[in-house]
């Protein structure tokens, strides 16, 4: 038997509009809340979601051949109900894209990028199992009343970064920096001038802190539904929606097996996945809910370590 290998890949996911992945109805304050993880409490967008955001998106046209799209997705539910010997399960496996940099307003730069050990454990160990670049130092572990930020940061003055309704003791961190190059790197790789504006704005800040923000920092609107001949709200037409902010970080793991249509390896079905994705060296999705009103545009960038 030959080399039988699954090839593991991180994406990035990064919020050009704010973004919101629900689960329904909530029963709190917010009407439509966000997903987050049943552990941790951290937003995520479900990988369910992504994968058949994807799907769509590189679904060929009638009459185009459907070989490399249903190695990598599987036959649609239809057309293998119809066959039996047509049933079988993609290549392609997605996980849940996790938090990774919140966009939190302040009072200097405008808004702060901010991570947490906790998070950045999960992240370089992601990066590991990807053979992506280890982790660049040692993390920071500032304590609650403190935040970590580089050199070159744009948040502090007279030492205090001034976050919502927190202000925080400035802590110059010598790791943060080769942290957020890291980051940048992958999230912003042909793009000099946002990995510069990323890299002043990253900071790190406690798991408890981060933890707060998560919960109290997402975006929040207001919507209503009028009636059409008076103009006036509707009688349980306003709810409340929860939303990750423009500019969110996420990543996730993908995993690709090699095709059960085929002979073809995961490595070889992976390359083909990412050539057909990209566009100018990036892809742009529609992610989520309430598209039509502007919610989950985002960019999705593919890591592929050696």
């Amino acid at each position: 038997m030959g080399e039988y290998r699954v090839k593991t890949a991180i994406y990035h996911l990064h919020a050009l509009t704010a973004l919101h992945a629900g689960t329904g109805q909530g029963v709190g304050v917010i009407d439509l809340p966000v997903a987050r993880e049943r552990s941790t409490g951290l937003p995520i967008v479900p990988g369910s979601g992504i994968k058949g955001v994807l799907r769509e998106e590189l679904r060929p046209d009638d009459g185009e051949d459907k070989t490399q799209w249903e190695a990598l997705f599987g036959p649609d539910s239809d057309s293998a109900e119809r066959d039996d010997a047509r049933r079988f399960a993609g290549a392609l496996a997605i996980q849940d894209a996790q938090l990774l940099s919140l966009p939190v307003r302040s009072i200097h730069g405008v808004f702060a990028w901010l991570s947490c050990p906790f998070v950045l454990r999960r992240y370089l160990r992601d990066r590991a199992r990807s053979s992506l670049s280890p982790a660049p130092g040692k993390l920071a572990q500032p304590a609650d009343e403190n935040i970590a930020i580089s050199g070159n940061s744009c948040l502090a003055r007279d030492a205090k970064v001034y976050l919502e309704d927190l202000d925080l003791e400035a802590v110059e961190d010598m790791d943060s920096g080769p942290m957020a190059s890291l980051i940048a790197d992958s999230v912003f790789p042909d793009d000099p001038e946002w990995r510069d504006l990323f890299i002043e704005r990253f900071a790190i800040v406690s798991d408890a802190v981060f933890d707060y923000l998560a919960e109290t920092a997402t975006e929040v609107r207001a919507r209503i539904r009028l009636k059409p001949d008076t103009r006036t709200v509707a009688k349980g037409g306003l709810w409340y929606e929860e939303n990750l902010p423009a500019e969110t970080l996420l990543w996730g793991l993908l995993g690709c097996d090699r095709a059960r249509n085929g002979t073809q390896s995961a490595d070889e079905l992976l390359d083909t996945f990412r050539r057909d994705l990209e566009t100018d060296g990036e892809t742009r999705l529609q992610i989520g809910g309430k598209a039509t009103v502007g919610r989950g545009n985002v960019r999705w960038l593919l890591n592929m370590g050696d």
